[in-house]
């Protein structure tokens, strides 16, 4: 019962304060009793995908925790799998603030907070530091200041940092608040990035004899022909599998509510049906074997089915988590 309080306070203050209060709180108190008020035990419902085994198959989705300092707290909630990030190469302070909305009557919220993060060597040290013992992803991304034709650079230069510290690697390249970023999504500057990509995850698997699969990262904002062009390329490039989806620049779904026309991602029930059918038309496209990570607008059992029976194999909480915390966990858990 401590969240419904503990949210009351939040709420009621800045939304970029809340997230950093959150957090360091749970950086701070995630070995000592105060743990025990969002620690939980939740039975075992075991799959295994990409060659990867998960105790369940629901997740905590990046950018919660994009520098890896919480990964003790929020392991011990329950998720069957957790993913820090996005991270860059170098330090970045992301865009200006204010840059977190809360749109409650739709249980949303909007951001434009443009990967801030402390860069890739200090999530590296957290993530060796941490005591977890689950699945862990790293979502990786490029500066703002790297053009897109040296994208890869900095995709290829996280992925040598993290691959040995990683279950599984996320690609990023859909996210709204990253001017040119989505253009990575298409045609041959997609081709190219995981290309380069893929070679070099089969480098590191010779180098460290250790197979880390890669995932990739998409928006909901693609029509039907779009989508179908990307699960070509992720199926010619021998990607391991695709997240879908992140935040979405469409508001008709909030219009008129307040902050509605801020410029970022809205996340949140508005981006349920657009994510889950994202979801259907990749699993049509990509045909049973591609692993799928359904996220956007989760925020119940039923919700969570609908990702599974479009597609997905796997699932990720946000925002839902952020309106409901980790009872919202132990609902959907328990559940499948």
């Amino acid at each position: 019962m401590f969240y419904p309080i503990a949210k009351k306070i939040m709420f009621a203050c800045d939304a970029e304060w809340s997230h950093n209060f959150a957090l360091g709180s749970l950086k701070q108190l995630a070995h000592s009793p105060v743990s025990a008020l969002w620690r939980q035990t939740l039975p075992a419902k075991p799959v295994t995908v990409a060659g990867i085994r998960f105790d369940n198959p629901l997740g905590l989705a990046a950018g919660l925790d994009k520098n890896a300092e919480c990964i003790d707290a929020f392991g011990q909630m329950g998720f069957g799998f957790i993913e820090v990030g996005t991270v860059t190469p170098k330090p970045q302070i992301g865009n200006d603030k204010p840059r977190i909305f809360r749109l409650p009557k739709s249980e949303a919220i909007i951001n434009r907070m443009g990967f801030n993060n402390k860069g890739v060597d200090y999530l590296v040290e957290n993530v060796k530091n941490a005591r977890y013992d689950g699945v862990l992803g790293i979502n990786i991304g490029k500066n703002k200041d790297t053009p897109n034709e040296q994208g890869k650079d900095d995709y290829i230069h996280c992925m040598r940092k993290v691959y040995l510290h990683a279950t599984y690697i996320t690609v990023n390249i859909s996210s709204p608040n990253t001017p040119g970023l989505r253009d990575l999504q298409f045609g041959d500057a997609l081709l190219d990035l995981l290309n380069s990509i893929k070679n070099e995850q089969l480098d590191l698997q010779a180098k460290h004899d250790k197979y880390v699969p890669i995932f990739i990262k998409i928006a909901p904002d693609m029509d039907l022909i779009a989508v179908n062009q990307v699960a070509q390329t992720l199926l010619q490039s021998k990607m391991d599998g695709v997240v879908a989806t992140n935040t979405t620049l469409e508001r008709a779904a909030v219009a008129g509510q307040l902050h509605a026309n801020e410029a970022g991602g809205l996340s949140g029930l508005p981006v349920k049906a657009k994510s889950t059918e994202v979801i259907r038309q990749l699993r049509a496209a990509v045909g049973k074997d591609l692993p799928i990570i359904g996220v956007g607008g989760i925020h119940d059992a039923n919700s969570a089915e609908e990702k599974l029976a479009a597609g997905a194999n796997l699932l990720q909480v946000y925002t839902g988590f952020i309106y409901q915390g980790p009872d919202l966990v132990k609902q959907i858990v328990t559940s499948l």
